[in-house]
């Protein structure tokens, strides 16, 4: 963040070519993960066949589940894994921005006159919420169940109001990786 800063001067400008230079960085494990959640999306009709016809034998149920995995060569953590992969630096990131003492009325645009503070009116917040809704409408999903569906509904509203305290840098950062995210997808 600071090598940027020593070239745009601006702390907002640096956490957004600081979120584009990860998300290239990162773009072979995404696009692996959702190349494996899109294979999983398509194997859900005959998932559904297995469970069904297995029912009351979960046993069976999951052997069948998981010849049909081998068959059409996908692993059901491919779509996990490379994002667990992300967590460590994402988290490092988070804590850098969150604790970074240099975006302490550190001006981005407009409102945003502090960066280590919440958005005084919000805007961010609403638009990293509305962001992650559209992101979470298009990436495909590897099925789950309707209970699982209906809390990913929800998440958007949970981070949404989560974040409305959050230092305005930290939504900046996590507003562009949505949009990018939506790009990449």
């Amino acid at each position: 963040l600071e090598f940027i800063y020593a070239f745009t001067g601006n702390y907002g400008w640096s956490i957004i070519i600081l979120s584009v230079l990860l998300k290239i960085i990162f773009y072979p494990l995404t696009y692996k993960s959702q190349v494996s959640m899109d294979k999983m999306k398509r194997l859900q009709p005959e998932m559904a066949k297995i469970n069904e016809k297995y029912k009351n034998d979960k046993e069976r149920q999951q052997r069948e589940t998981m010849e049909l995995y081998r068959m059409h060569k996908v692993n059901p953590m491919g779509g996990c894994l490379p994002m667990l992969l992300q967590m460590p630096v994402f988290y490092a990131l988070y804590q850098a921005l969150w604790n970074n003492v240099e975006l302490r009325h550190a001006p981005f645009i407009w409102w945003i006159q502090d960066l280590s503070a919440r958005d005084p009116y919000f805007i961010t917040p609403l638009i990293m919420g509305a962001t992650m809704f559209l992101q979470q409408r298009i990436t495909p999903t590897g099925g789950g169940d309707s209970g699982q569906m209906k809390v990913m509904m929800y998440l958007p509203l949970i981070f949404t109001a989560l974040f409305l305290t959050f230092p305005s840098g930290l939504v900046l950062y996590w507003t562009v990786t949505n949009m990018l995210g939506i790009g990449q997808q």
